[in-house]
């Protein structure tokens, strides 16, 4: 018979955060093809500049070719060359694009160079996890992650920073990386804060279902809640990254609904958490405003709403700001901001984001113009009405 283990989210010691993102360079070695000579089919004299063949018993050095050689592999291995593993008895290991580790055990980096920054899994800087420390010598600098869990799986990187006074730059060509997975096989998935979790699907960029394994060789499919059935992957537009999840190239709105993952690897198979995905179709740009007002023409004494409105997409922030009569003489008004998501139909969801402006006790000062400027990624809007006394 076989059994089903249902993955456990992680335990608050490692509630920090879910894991960054940062990819790796991978090396690659260049073998270029050279031209062997072929002995003489006859002994004439060779004209002269005519190319001769050399003995057999030596070997011929295209100078030319090794020169391009070293030259391809010196600039593909740049990215990798300041970023090793500290082995056993003071070894050092040059790192692939990926490393695969027990969980349990402890791990030291090195990055070369006297000015580094790391990149490594968010939760683990969210509260200053004791397991990790870092190390800035003279001419290196030491990442050391003691007892490793599933939880530790991600991308550790490295580069170097170009300073000019107090400004700070990245060196691209000094950099390093790569993608570790602690194996745990009571732990296939790597473990997360909660048992479900919102994945946006957007016409124009793809989605990720982000159910990482700690076991780069585990059998992963997908399945949806109901109609319960398993989700075919083609590689093409829907297919699976160990490093990433499930990705899908085209969201459309039939992707829609609740669905998990499964993962086996010599053993029972383990379920992931939960992942509702929710249709998006809103169009980027600054935030679509709009503003109105309780009152257009208020009275002494009266209670003045004035309310800024955006719809947007569900996973885009929005700040607002107020410009109001009385403001620059410190006029005490009250301001709200708030937000949720509505379904628009055919499985549309779009976040409606408000911010309300209350005016108490309605005076002579209050009369005049109230401007809303929302702002997103994309820019800003500025929208604005009226009130009057009555």
């Amino acid at each position: 018979m076989i059994t089903t283990v249902v993955h456990r989210p992680l335990e608050l010691t490692f509630l920090e955060a879910q894991e960054s993102s940062i990819k790796g360079a991978e090396m690659v070695a260049l073998f270029p093809d050279w031209l062997i000579g072929q002995p003489a089919k006859s002994k004439r004299p060779k004209e002269p500049g005519e190319n001769k063949i050399k003995p057999v018993n030596k070997k011929v050095k295209p100078k030319n070719a090794k020169m391009k050689e070293r030259e391809s592999v010196d600039s593909s291995l740049k990215s990798q060359s300041i970023l090793t593993q500290v082995m056993d008895k003071g070894h050092f290991q040059k790192l692939a694009a990926t490393l695969s580790l027990a969980a349990g055990q402890s791990i030291e980096l090195r990055c070369k160079g006297g000015n580094v920054t790391w990149s490594y899994p968010s939760y683990l800087d969210t509260f200053k996890d004791s397991r990790l420390s870092i190390k800035q010598l003279d001419r290196h600098s030491q990442l050391i992650l003691a007892n490793s869990t599933a939880a530790d799986t991600g991308e550790y990187s490295c580069w170097l920073q170009l300073c000019n006074g107090n400004k700070c730059r990245k060196d691209e060509t000094k950099t390093g990386s790569t993608y570790i997975f602690f194996t745990d096989k009571e732990e296939l998935f790597v473990p997360t804060p909660s048992y479900f979790e919102i994945v946006y699907l957007n016409p124009d960029k793809p989605a990720i279902i982000p159910c990482r394994v700690t076991t780069p060789s585990a059998k992963v499919t997908l399945h949806r809640e109901f109609p319960a059935e398993e989700i075919e992957t083609d590689g093409t537009d829907i297919f699976y990254d160990a490093k990433k999840g499930f990705v899908f190239q085209h969201p459309t709105s039939d992707h829609k609904g609740i669905v998990y993952c499964k993962a086996e690897s010599q053993g029972a198979p383990q379920i992931s958490i939960k992942y509702h995905l929710l249709y998006v179709e809103v169009p980027k740009g600054p935030p679509s405003t709009t503003i109105a007002v309780s009152l257009g023409r208020a009275g002494l004494s009266d209670g003045v709403h004035v309310i800024c409105t955006v719809l947007g997409e569900p996973d885009v922030d929005v700040s607002f700001r107020w410009q109001y009569p009385g403001q620059q003489s410190g006029r005490p008004v009250i301001i709200q901001n708030f937000w949720r998501l509505i379904n628009r139909g055919i499985g549309h969801t779009t976040r409606i984001s408000k911010s309300v402006l209350l005016v108490e006790d309605f005076e002579d000062t209050d009369v005049g113009n109230y401007v809303c400027i929302a702002r997103n990624l994309q820019g800003e809007t500025t929208v604005a009405t009226k009130v009057e006394l009555k």
